[in-house]
């Protein structure tokens, strides 16, 4: 039962946060998008170090000066990963205005969630792979709860992001809420993948816990700060990374 709400927290911070179209009727302000996703940003790059690559080390220190090779092999492949999906899964994000991916005839509305959908991969794999390693008691329950309750908190301006824009472009507060759920609800489909994956291949942890690690860097690099920055202003989304890289790092050391 631990687990199960373990591996739900992240979807739950989503669902709340796009119920907020049945509560505003305007878009989020931009700066306090900007806000919200250096935020994001903060909590994302503080969950790799802490709650990914630092236990993959600590995972293979039995091999001595070269214990850093398979947080290394993980990172560059995780990036590699959410790269190769970024250039073939055709999407579109919201301050953009061309798509991206390959060119598929689906509505605007698709396009949008699919990019939120698409960067919400690497985090169902960092909650599922931090379950399999406490399954495997390489993990405290501490560590774990930590890393899910991080991401639930940066999952509920998330969710919100996502679905007040897709109700101001003429999408019901129904359909815009439950978009903004679809898009979460592969965290916790992934997470169980990812569960299964390591439960059947021994000594695949942490190449797992940092091939996460390097998927949600990616995002961070390739789409929140670009993103939160593209006015040239970028204080309000330095202030929100600040916030966010704090919070998930006390919440990593003083619940592990």
């Amino acid at each position: 039962m631990q687990i199960f709400i373990g591996l739900m927290l992240p979807f739950i911070g989503t669902l709340m946060g796009s119920a907020c179209v049945f509560f505003f009727k305007r878009e989020i302000n931009y700066n306090i998008q900007k806000l919200l996703m250096g935020f994001a940003a903060g909590v994302m790059i503080a969950a790799s170090v802490w709650s990914l690559l630092i236990p993959a080390m600590d995972m293979s220190v039995h091999m001595g000066k070269l214990s850093f090779v398979p947080a290394l092999v993980g990172l560059l492949l995780g990036i590699c990963f959410l790269f190769i999906l970024d250039k073939i899964i055709p999407h579109l994000h919201f301050s953009q205005e061309n798509p991206e991916g390959f060119p598929v005839p689906i509505s605007r509305t698709l396009m949008l969630v699919f990019a939120v959908t698409l960067h919400n991969i690497p985090e169902g794999m960092a909650i599922g792979v931090v379950y399999s390693g406490l399954l495997q008691n390489g993990v405290s329950y501490a560590e774990a709860i930590a890393l899910s309750i991080g991401i639930a908190i940066q999952n509920f301006p998330e969710g919100a992001i996502i679905s007040m824009p897709l109700r101001i472009e003429g999408n019901g507060r129904l359909k815009s809420f439950f978009y903004g759920a679809f898009s979460g609800i592969v965290e916790p489909i992934f997470s169980v993948i990812t569960i299964l994956i390591t439960s059947f291949v021994s000594g695949l942890l942490p190449y797992l816990l940092s091939f996460a690690a390097g998927a949600m860097i990616y995002v961070v690099v390739e789409e929140l700060i670009p993103n939160a920055v593209k006015d040239g202003d970028g204080d309000v989304c330095t202030i929100g990374f600040a916030i966010g890289f704090a919070i998930m790092m006390v919440l990593d050391v003083a619940l592990g």
